[in-house]
């Protein structure tokens, strides 16, 4: 990896970090294929259980570095990859175990898609969102803020965003509920670790049924849903976890989850 995009994980719980705080930790194409890259390895990796997804500290992102991407005219700019290659729009969704995003300062263009596409939100203050790419002529990169953001915020709030450009505080994000908490700066790593452990107590092997329900469930009747409901249901009542489960709770101790 390079120094751009840091990596680090402890006890289940991993970090990425992008790391440009000069440019507002603005991603070019060879740091958003890095950071597309280690999110599917970890999501492959049984030793994380949770990832926290940051910048440096003052900013999340401030979506793609213009400059890199002017060096290739629009007209011969391929595509990420095709709509069925969902891990390269969908990166974070895809990754099958739980992601907190760890929000200080502007979370712009793509910044704010992947803090659309994370589990959960905490905020510094000095957070603030926008999703500008009508003022650029595209339309939201990753898909997330015309699929995700609507079911997230609302049809009205999402669109008003969208068409606008404008910023969203924290504030405001909070009240609609894209933030779940509003952290201070110094305490925010901090409080996403901390969320993070509590999840460690959960079975890894439902965890990743669970967000997969959860996200496939969105666009899906009821019937489709319960038929992937059903099939997960089943896995578990299979699982090691399972059994690890039930017996640690009859022996009045804590489970000891393998994610099998």
């Amino acid at each position: 990896m390079s120094d751009l995009i840091l990596y680090a994980v402890e006890d289940g719980v991993a970090t990425l970090t992008i790391n440009r705080a000069e440019k507002k930790n603005a991603m070019t194409y060879a740091m958003l294929g890095e950071f597309i890259q280690k999110v599917g390895e970890i999501g492959k990796n049984p030793e994380v259980r949770v990832l926290i997804i940051t910048g440096q500290p003052g900013a999340f992102c401030a979506g793609t570095d213009l400059a890199d991407l002017a060096t290739i005219p629009g007209e011969e700019r391929g595509l990420r990859g095709s709509a069925e290659d969902r891990d390269h729009w969908w990166p974070i969704v895809e990754c099958p175990v739980p992601v907190i995003a760890a929000i200080d300062g502007p979370a712009v263009g793509m910044g704010a898609e992947f803090a659309t596409q994370c589990d959960i939100r905490l905020a510094s203050p000095n957070a603030r969102f926008a999703w500008n790419f009508a003022q650029r002529g595209l339309v939201p990169d990753t898909g997330a803020g015309s699929y995700l953001l609507p079911r997230l915020i609302g049809h009205q709030n999402a669109l008003r965003l969208l068409y606008t450009a404008q910023f969203l505080s924290v504030e405001e994000a909070h009240g609609l509920g894209f933030v779940h908490q509003i952290v201070e700066s110094s305490e925010l790593l901090e409080t996403a670790n901390a969320l993070a452990r509590s999840m460690l107590a959960s079975s890894p092997f439902s965890l990743r049924r669970i967000k997969s329900l959860v996200y496939e469930g969105l666009g899906a009747t009821v019937p489709e849903h319960m038929q992937r409901h059903t099939t997960a249901m089943a896995e578990c009542f299979k699982s090691d976890d399972h059994r690890e489960g039930v017996a640690s709770f009859l022996e009045r101790r804590p489970a000891a989850f393998t994610g099998r």
